[in-house]
């Protein structure tokens, strides 16, 4: 399979060197975090944080497990959460020890790896107001800790940040940062960069006004936070903001862009992925969707939602923006990973970033100016003719414009877009980004919203359903050279898990329907699968034991907004449930159930 679109055309010799260049991401992505921790970590086979690096590659450099051996897999352990919603986490683990984060209450286990079974080490209880699921708009989830300095941080449904001790699980410090009766949450995983915390809120469906802040790690006091609406001094915009693109230069955008005032509820939430590069000492984070969903009630481009930043992570400055989907006509948002990669260029190489995006494109940008290099498409799309080289702007298609009173039919990509938040994996050893996502199209209907404060404020309704002649899921291999599909995985439910990539040349991901499977990174050809009890959407790890061995582990749990239907107990008469979803998967209920379980795999002794 080929996605259309237009390839570079490279020799033999040069797809070898990129592949020898991007080897070169994982020494960036082993910078530490203060210190030479994640550097220790990766010599140590630890998985300090979800994305496993800086640079957002899931990418594990251990080799016991490999595509030869795979279908031997056994499970080593299993451990129960007590919590049948969302599991979206990414286990975590450090000198040892395992440590999980449940959907809410938040709960966090710390499991010790040393001892047979890995029993319960600490658990710590946050207790988070039971109010705070009325405003988590798609279901009440967490995507994990993150382990820095001796520390665990992770964030809490009703809108704080926490800091353990590892080896105690006792509270170090605790910051509020969100305010439920606004309609705010945090469900991101956190990303330690030096001595800060990054953290940012949700709840754009809520019309909250989307941030980014970073917390002092040893005091949790507040360093620095910058919204992504609203004046220049209060995004960060100063001096130093130089964007690639002339649309996105002037004074006070973030304003004038948007009716009076809808700035102030406008959303550009940030809760999704953070990346960082140390050398450009960037971090890089993306967007959400602007507020409301019906595009006529907030005229304008609506900056600075649905794109990205690169800020200066000791000072939160902005340094350029690109936007993904100005205007965002449906819910495409821009929070998914970026991916930071080395191209092979004239003399060296040259620093990218790499994005599956929302809007169902592959963007490949230059990470020191936010130019794009080249944005593919990797999924059937008819919202988006093209996306502008010269202005880096997608070009909307006429025929799908939402207007009010009148229901367009069969726009592709869905609002989750080609790909929501779940992350794609990239291996050195192939020069592949594997990329999970879902093959959606809806019927949408926009109608006037009025805002009250913690109430929805989206102002659509809409209907998802299978886009004509292709799966509703797709594991995808792409080549970010050649600017091409390698291969695909069709899965029958949408792919809503994350993808681990390994040294072995194996991926793994897990399916709705609950089963967690790995195929071979160079072909796709499925190498092994296991049956869980649970729908999967959490994100795979994989991690040396103390006892040496490699494991794989997963967390199976349905839920989110691709498992509303079964966590919500959704009625399946209304075709609009679950912000339209429930209608894509009305099956699902027959094919799984709630579930949140820890599975552990390793070869046999």
């Amino acid at each position: 399979m080929e996605v259309p679109g237009a390839t570079l055309r490279v020799s033999r010799q040069a797809v070898g060197i990129i592949v020898l260049a991007l080897a070169s991401t994982l020494a960036l992505a082993a910078a530490p975090a203060g210190g030479d921790q994640a550097a220790q970590a990766a010599v140590n086979g630890d998985w300090t944080m979800p994305a496993h690096d800086f640079a957002s590659t899931r990418f594990s450099p251990l080799t016991e497990i490999r595509a030869d051996n795979v279908a031997k897999l056994q499970v080593a352990f299993t451990f129960s959460t007590g919590i049948d919603k969302g599991q979206e986490a990414a286990p975590i683990v450090v000198d040892g020890t395992m440590v999980i984060v449940t959907p809410w209450p938040n709960v966090v286990y710390a499991l010790d790896l040393t001892k047979p079974g890995a029993p319960v080490k600490w658990k710590f209880e946050p207790k988070p107001p039971a109010a705070a699921q009325g405003v988590a708009c798609c279901d009440v989830v967490n995507r994990g800790a993150v382990v820095a300095g001796g520390k665990v941080f992770f964030n809490t449904l009703d809108g704080n940040t926490i800091a353990l001790d590892l080896a105690t699980g006792k509270q170090l410090w605790k910051t509020q940062l969100g305010d439920i009766q606004k309609g705010e949450t945090i469900t991101m995983a956190p990303l330690v960069v030096k001595d800060k915390v990054l953290v940012g809120n949700a709840g754009g469906e809520f019309g909250v006004r989307g941030w980014i802040a970073a917390l002092d790690a040893d005091s949790g006091k507040i360093a620095w936070k910058m919204y992504n609406t609203g004046p220049d001094k209060d995004v960060g915009i100063g001096a130093d903001f130089h964007p690639f693109y002339v649309g996105d230069r002037g004074k006070d955008l973030g304003v004038h862009t948007w009716p009076p005032d809808a700035w102030k509820i406008g959303g550009g939430t940030v809760w999704g992925w953070i990346s960082y590069d140390p050398k450009l000492n960037l971090i890089f984070h993306g967007t959400g969707n602007p507020g409301p969903w019906n595009a006529d009630q907030r005229p304008g481009d609506n900056k600075w939602t649905a794109g990205m930043f690169a800020r200066d992570p000791d000072t939160g400055a902005a340094r350029w923006f690109q936007s993904f989907s100005p205007h965002d006509l449906f819910d495409y948002d821009a929070v998914n990973e970026s991916l930071l990669l080395d191209f092979p260029a004239r003399g060296g190489t040259r620093p990218v970033i790499v994005r599956p995006e929302r809007n169902g494109f592959i963007y490949v940008l230059d990470r020191r100016t936010g130019q794009v290099l080249s944005a593919d498409p990797f999924t059937y799309i008819n919202s988006i003719k093209r996306i502008d080289m010269k202005t880096g702007r997608p070009v909307f298609a006429e025929d799908k414009q939402p207007r009010a009173g009148r229901v367009l039919r069969q726009v592709c990509p869905a609002s989750p877009g080609a790909k929501d938040w779940n992350p794609s994996a990239f291996s050195p050893h192939t020069g592949l980004v594997y990329v999970p996502h879902i093959n959606l199209c809806m019927d949408w209907q926009s109608g006037e919203v009025n805002y009250i404060a913690g109430t929805p404020y989206v102002g659509a309704d809409v209907r998802m359903y299978n886009t004509p002649g292709r799966a509703r899921g797709e594991l995808l291999a792409w080549n970010p050279v050649q600017r091409r599909a390698a291969w695909k995985v069709d899965e029958d439910l949408p792919l809503w898990s994350g993808a681990l990539a390994t040294a072995g040349d194996v991926v793994f991901y897990g399916t709705m329907d609950g089963w967690f499977k790995a195929v071979d990174a160079r072909s796709g050809k499925e190498l092994w699968k296991f049956q869980t009890g649970s729908g999967i959407i959490g994100q795979p790890v994989s991690y040396r034991g103390p006892d040496g061995r490699q494991y794989v582990a997963v967390l199976s749990g349905i839920g989110g907004w691709s498992g509303a239907i079964i966590v919500g107990k959704l009625d399946m008469r209304d075709s609009t449930a679950g912000g339209g979803f429930a209608n894509a998967v009305r099956d699902l209920p027959q094919k799984t159930r709630p579930g949140g379980t820890l599975y552990v795999f390793a070869l046999p002794r």
